[in-house]
């Protein structure tokens, strides 16, 4: 559930992209769901592994998709889409897994002698659920490189949008100093995930 929830997140970015305009991840092969084409070796495998050997929610992410916003019809308005994508897919793919967790449950209901797959089944579907969810807002937290940035920065003046732009070059570094410096920043900024996942499970939040 993993894989497919961030394969499909990237596949999203370079399916917008190439709507907006701009070829390139269709010329370097990345149009597409094969997981080969998407995988990061730290931060699809190893990353979530160690998380999952220790006991920690999985967690990870694919190799971002190359795009150059300069080919897009209209910079702004391309930008913004093709930012929000793959947050949009990650949403939908929470919907769809929400509605195969209650329809699994239901239909395992009514064929008891099914049980035990219909659990490992609609157990896919959970992970599934608190997955994409935890993607979609985690990648809304408006700190570059996350997708959040590029619909933020066009809020501030130019001058701060451009100051703020380039903190991109820095990599993960700005998100990683937010969660060392304020621990329970993190926990705040995905509160609206882990309500909608409560919501949708029925349980006490």
């Amino acid at each position: 559930m993993l894989l497919f929830s961030i394969v499909a997140h990237e596949y999203a970015h370079a399916e917008a992209a190439y709507r907006q305009g701009d070829d390139t991840a269709y010329m370097l092969g990345r149009l597409t769901l094969n997981p080969l084409k998407h995988i990061d070796p730290l931060m699809s495998v190893i990353v979530p592994f160690i998380l999952w050997k220790i006991g920690a929610p999985p967690f990870g992410a694919a190799k971002p998709v190359p795009v150059n916003p300069r080919k897009y019809r209209q910079f702004r308005r391309g930008d913004i889409i093709v930012s929000l994508a793959g947050i949009a897919v990650n949403l939908a793919l929470f919907v769809a897994c929400t509605a195969g967790f209650a329809l699994v449950g239901w239909v395992g209901g009514a064929i008891p002698s099914f049980n035990a797959t219909f659990e490992v089944v609609q157990r896919m579907m959970g992970w599934g659920m608190w997955l994409n969810v935890g993607l979609a807002f985690f990648n809304l937290i408006p700190l570059p490189p996350l997708d959040g940035s590029h619909v933020f920065y066009y809020l501030l003046p130019p001058g701060a949008g451009l100051k703020y732009r380039q903190l991109q070059a820095l990599g993960f570094i700005p998100v990683v100093l937010l969660i060392w410096v304020f621990p329970g920043a993190l926990q705040v900024l995905l509160w609206p995930a882990t309500e909608a996942l409560a919501a949708r499970q029925g349980t006490p939040r």
